[in-house]
């Protein structure tokens, strides 16, 4: 009887021989205990209530022993592979391209099997395991390695299912360990391997002219990266800050592996944004863009100099001469040191000069391009903070289109006056391109360059041009022709560097009233690439030249650009000239005539560049221009300001029934063509001729409407 209790696996448990083992096992319940708690190696569910020393070992097979070699004996049968399971013919060698569509096939295929099973996929973070109870903590390690808690010795496989981010947001997903490491893996994967439609490897060719100029900063087309990688194409605008960080590593990576030592040239590599799809407007911009990327557009009205900004500082402690750091300084708020951890002492601390490193630092303020202004609105400006490489890149003048990160910093000064919290907003540029680099001849496409060749074969070309000058006005070829020439320009010469002549073509329209003068003004500023619309009345000297006013941050005082800076290498256009007062009229004799603008006030004496053709339209003396008498009598303008006017036209509304008859024809036609309702019947020769012709606008424009309403 006693042998059949000790054989029996149960009756150990609750032998009175026993009790602390009685004790220690009944704790232990094998149908309600979690399968993933941590138990010891080989351990089995139906071991837990029996002893292995009473139960004895059991009869097994003998694996090592005198007949351990009969197991690698050969048998002829079995070594051999089946015929029908064997492929044996050869693979074929495929292209670049086709290798590319194959492995974004097999990742589309992945991605939409572990989007059904509502997790990621199986085998991802951790392998096939018959051991059901192994698997929990599998991937509990597999979570523990993507929040970082895990060493990076301790990680497993780098996750592939970006797109499962566990209830995580964007900003926490991207800096968790485990997907860092696959985002900088598929970017590098990205640079290394992407090709263009003729098979060329795109990036490769970018980092080599990075390198040969000395640059730290790589463009990267953001349709591209979308093309082949949709996740880092979500996850960038998202959390800009945090994906750009990883993106530069990546690039540093891949720049270094191809050239070792460029580290010894530039210590960073930043990747630069371009090409990004919506185009947000200044006045639009809300807290829905708040740490957000976007890509805007404006003209630089101001910018401050180059200056050097902390970057990672190194603190000296002054009772013990410790160095403490290095501390990482963020854009937001100053970083300092709590206490020295060698005498515990809070200072004061002073920074290490020498071990403290800095980078450029420029501030510029865009404001609105005074086309996309609504009317009766006053354009919106924002401050825009360009960093390291992205310094000097432009000047005040130029209209730049810019991709950058939306940040918001406490001001107290909007606190002070607004009486609760309020946040300034400044725009990071991580791109820059200015309008005329992209109007310049290297972003040519090959349909340009071929459209350009077959122009120049044309033996006419300077006559159609003259011709497409202007198409809405009716009639003043002689003006056409000098606005074309003014618009193109001449050849600026300084033989000798002794005697500079200017290139531009300065031009005066002054004639009778309605005679289409400020019409052709308004298609010269839609038209050419760099316009500045000014008129006399609401112009001031300093308006068109420049003014110095005190830095509201520095507290120094620095020279804003006037109209015609702004206009530098463009076109200043100026209505209603004879308006202007004879004080602010002189301020443009040397930009018009010298190309400059000279400025001594407030202690600042310099020279401002002001390279540009003046458009200007005026009325003569009385409002109508008297033939009888010369154009310097007609106008009441002084004999110097004339001299510099290269081309003078004149323009007088006569009465001549047949010119006022193909004049109304013109006008009539043109809106009759662009009219909403219009066919082809709108353009019926009877119809205009219902006109009584006349040259007094007012029953030109009841006749008008006559017609506008027997269209309809």
């Amino acid at each position: 009887m006693a042998d059949e209790t000790s054989s029996d696996p149960f009756s150990a448990a609750t032998s009175p021989s026993r009790p602390a083992r009685s004790q220690r096992s009944s704790r232990i319940d094998p149908i309600t205990s979690s399968p993933g708690r941590d138990l010891p190696p080989f351990e089995d569910e139906s071991e837990l209530g029996a002893d292995p020393e009473e139960e004895g070992e059991g009869e097994g097979e003998e694996l090592f022993g005198d007949n351990l070699e009969q197991d690698y004996r050969a048998i002829p049968a079995l070594d051999v592979y089946d015929r029908e399971v064997l492929d044996e013919d050869d693979y074929s060698d495929i292209s670049e391209g086709q290798r590319q569509a194959a492995e974004r096939e097999i990742r589309q295929r992945e991605r939409e099997e572990g989007l059904l099973t509502g997790r990621m996929r199986r085998g991802l973070m951790y392998e096939e395991s018959d051991d059901e109870d192994d698997r929990p903590k599998r991937r509990r390690m597999a979570e523990r390695a993507a929040q970082g808690d895990m060493e990076e010795e301790e990680m497993v496989e780098s996750i592939e299912n970006l797109e499962d981010m566990k209830g995580h947001s964007v900003r926490e997903w991207v800096t968790m360990l485990g997907p860092k490491t696959e985002i900088k893996n598929r970017f590098k994967n990205f640079l290394r391997t992407f090709v263009d439609a003729k098979g060329a490897n795109v990036y490769r060719e970018k980092i080599r002219q990075m390198v040969e100029a000395n640059r730290e900063s790589l463009a990267i087309d953001y349709n591209m990266l979308a093309s082949v990688e949709q996740v880092l194409a979500y996850f960038l605008p998202e959390a800009p800050t945090e994906m750009l960080m990883n993106f530069d590593e990546a690039a540093k990576e891949v720049v270094l592996s191809m050239y070792p030592n460029y580290e010894r040239i530039a210590k960073e590599i930043h990747v630069r944004i371009a090409e990004l799809p919506l185009i947000e407007e200044l006045r639009s911009l809300r807290q829905l863009h708040l740490n957000q990327l976007i890509r805007t557009s404006g003209v630089v009205t101001s910018c401050t100099g180059v200056l050097p900004q902390l970057s990672v500082i190194k603190y000296d402690c002054n009772k013990c001469n410790y160095i403490l750091g290095p501390f990482y300084q963020s854009q937001n708020q100053e970083v300092k040191p709590g206490s020295c951890p060698e005498c515990q002492s809070t200072g004061p601390f002073e920074i290490n000069m020498e071990q403290t490193l800095y980078k450029n630092y420029q501030r510029l303020t865009i404001q609105e391009s005074p086309g996309k202004v609504p009317p009766g609105r006053l354009p919106r400006s924002k401050d825009v903070i360009l960093l390291d490489d992205l310094v000097d890149m432009c000047k005040p003048g130029d209209e730049l289109e810019m991709t950058g990160i939306y940040h918001n910093n406490y001001d107290g000064s909007l606190n002070t006056s607004n009486g609760f919290p309020v946040f300034a907003t400044v725009i990071q540029a991580n791109y820059i391109t200015k309008k005329d680099d992209k109007m310049a001849a290297n972003s040519l496409t090959d349909d340009d360059v071929r459209a350009v060749v077959q122009l120049s074969k044309d033996e006419r070309i300077a006559e159609r041009i003259f011709a497409s000058m202007a198409p809405s006005i009716y009639g003043h070829e002689d003006i056409k022709r000098a606005l074309a020439l003014a618009l193109f320009g001449g050849e600026p010469k300084n033989p000798g560097q002794k005697h500079k002549v200017r290139g531009d073509i300065n031009i005066l329209i002054c004639g009778d009233p309605g005679t289409a003068k400020s019409q052709f003004l308004k298609y010269i500023e839609k038209l050419a690439p760099r316009v500045v619309y000014a008129t006399g009345q609401g112009a001031s000297a300093v308006g068109l030249t420049a003014y110095v006013q005190r830095n509201p941050v520095s507290k120094e005082w620095t020279l804003e650009a006037g109209a015609l800076v702004l206009a530098d290498k463009g076109i200043c256009l100026i209505d209603e000239f004879d308006k202007m007062n004879d004080q602010d009229r002189t301020s443009i004799h040397e930009a018009m005539e010298q190309q400059s603008i000279s400025i001594s006030k407030a202690g600042i004496v310099t020279s401002l560049q002001a390279r540009c053709a003046v458009l200007a339209a005026s009325n003569p003396i009385g409002g109508r221009y008297d033939p009888s008498l010369t154009f310097a009598e007609n106008v009441d303008l002084t004999e110097p300001i004339l001299s510099r006017f290269d081309v003078l036209c004149v323009v007088r509304d006569t009465v001549d029934p047949v010119q006022d008859e193909q004049l109304a024809r013109f006008v009539t036609g043109s809106h009759m063509k662009h009219h909403p309702n219009a066919t082809s019947e709108c353009a019926d020769e009877n119809l205009v001729c219902r006109i009584v012709f006349c040259s007094l606008k007012s029953l030109f424009c009841k006749q008008y409407l006559f017609v506008l309403g027997q269209c309809q």
